[in-house]
């Protein structure tokens, strides 16, 4: 009897120990998860620590976010090798997001000078930072970055491959291409703008649609003299399985970049673009198939009456992953001025759709933009976000407004201040012109309508 116990007891710790040796390795296959990506902790019905703090971040209930990530109408771009990372949403039903981009060129390599804007941008309430890099020691500077910088970060590592690898672009090879990508995200880097949809189908619509501007985005034009020269199909678009392996082992959102974005409004909304944004559809969803996260990049330059259709087509085209714009710029004619272009059409995007705003600075079209140059940009994208995110009736949004608006009517300065998108210059602008009396200002000085009504009514 004692014997048959003794056997029995035997057997269930062998099988619970094997047990927890499977549950252990699972753990350690996984970085000590029981996940690879937050969109798989989402539709296990995990809640990550970084689905906790968008959650009280966006004022969202735990089950509507995680709801969200599974279907992939919201991604949270956060590389496990960016350890310090403050983890933000992008997508439905989230306050509207800015993104900077910056970097070095051949012409202007100044890594340090990039660094500084780095910390500005943060400072200047940017959402995220895209290393667009061509020049230099690229790693070094994208592993610094990755180091410092607090908000996400993405890069586009074609180019990178130009100035990695060294080579002809016809020389590099398959290998060559994926290689860079996966050393972006072993990197850090939290989302990878892929032109993947680019395919040959994409170039045959190009070679029958005249345009203005042909190709304006520079991963694009790249990948697409590739193409052409070697005679071969977009090797991302050719291999995608591989790359979507690459970026469920780092939790990489993939960012679909639009090759075929149009550089002018004359170029706008035509067979080329809508083309590529039928592919980016379709490579959305065999991602979310791997549980990796996707967002879809936009235009571009789009006349102000076509944006809300552009909008509409690819939430639906693309089974509203979160869209990612470049402006949208709503007028060619305006350099030295294409922040206030940017900011008309990102408002009107954004209040239709729109999730996530790239900056356009001043300097768009003419030079790498100075410090100054990006302080405009992010302001001008913020505003153009926040308005949108009013219109959406984005939870907390208007509160702001209020706040600032209480301050107004009760004359409080300092108040006022606080709650400004730039404190800085605002309290420039009233330091240098000062009123005869201190609770006014120079605009109407006593015949302040806050000061007569609060006299009467308060």
């Amino acid at each position: 009897m004692f014997t048959r116990f003794l056997l029995i007891s035997i057997i269930i710790a062998l099988y619970i120990g094997t047990e927890l040796f499977l549950l252990e390795k699972l753990e350690k296959d996984l970085g000590g998860n029981m996940y690879s990506t937050q969109m798989e902790a989402a539709k296990k019905g995990i809640f990550t620590k970084e689905m906790e703090i968008v959650a009280r971040d966006e004022q969202m209930s735990k089950e509507e976010l995680m709801e969200k990530i599974a279907k992939g109408s919201i991604v949270i771009p956060a590389n496990k090798n960016h350890k310090n990372i403050y983890p933000r949403a992008v997508g439905e039903g989230t306050r509207t997001k800015v993104n900077v981009n910056l970097g070095v060129s051949e012409d202007c390599c100044d890594y340090c000078g990039e660094m500084v804007k780095v910390q500005k941008a943060i400072e200047y309430g940017a959402d995220a930072i895209m290393d667009l890099s061509t020049f230099g020691d690229t790693q070094k500077f994208r592993k610094e970055l990755v180091e410092k910088s607090t908000v996400m970060l993405g890069t586009v590592p074609m180019y990178d491959a130009v100035a990695k690898l060294g080579k002809n672009i016809k020389d590099m090879s398959v290998e060559d291409l994926f290689r860079v990508v996966e050393m972006h995200c072993k990197d850090g880097i939290d989302f990878l703008t892929i032109h993947a949809g680019l395919n040959r189908t994409c170039v045959d619509r190009l070679k029958n649609n005249k345009r203005l501007t042909k190709i304006v985005s520079r991963g694009g034009s790249i990948l697409f003299q590739w193409m052409i020269l070697n005679d071969k199909e977009n090797p991302f678009y050719e291999h995608y399985d591989r790359l979507l392996e690459i970026c469920r082992k780092y939790d990489v959102t993939l960012s679909l970049g639009d090759g075929l974005r149009p550089g002018s409004i004359a170029d706008s909304t035509d067979a080329p673009q809508i083309q590529e944004l039928i592919i980016l559809g379709e490579l959305t969803k065999r991602a979310w198939e791997k549980d990796v996260q996707v967002m879809i990049e936009g235009p571009g330059h789009i006349p102000m009456h076509e944006i809300v259709t552009n909008m509409q087509i690819e939430k639906k085209l693309c089974h509203n992953a979160p869209f990612y714009v470049l402006g949208p710029l709503v007028t060619d004619v305006a350099p030295g001025y294409d922040h206030i272009t940017a900011a008309i059409g990102g408002a009107i995007a954004a209040a239709n759709g729109a999730d996530f705003l790239c900056y356009v600075t001043p300097a768009e079209h003419l030079r790498l933009p100075t410090l100054e140059d990006m302080k405009e940009g992010i302001m001008a994208s913020r505003i153009a976000g926040h308005a949108a995110d009013i219109a959406k009736g984005i939870k907390g949004a208007r509160d702001w407004d209020n706040r600032m608006s209480k301050h107004r009517g009760e004359l409080n300065w300092n108040g006022m201040f606080e709650e400004c998108l730039d404190p800085e210059k605002a309290k420039e602008y009233r330091k240098s012109s000062k009123p005869i009396e201190e609770e006014v200002c120079t605009m109407c000085g006593d015949l302040c309508p806050m000061k007569r009504c609060n006299e009467i009514l308060d």
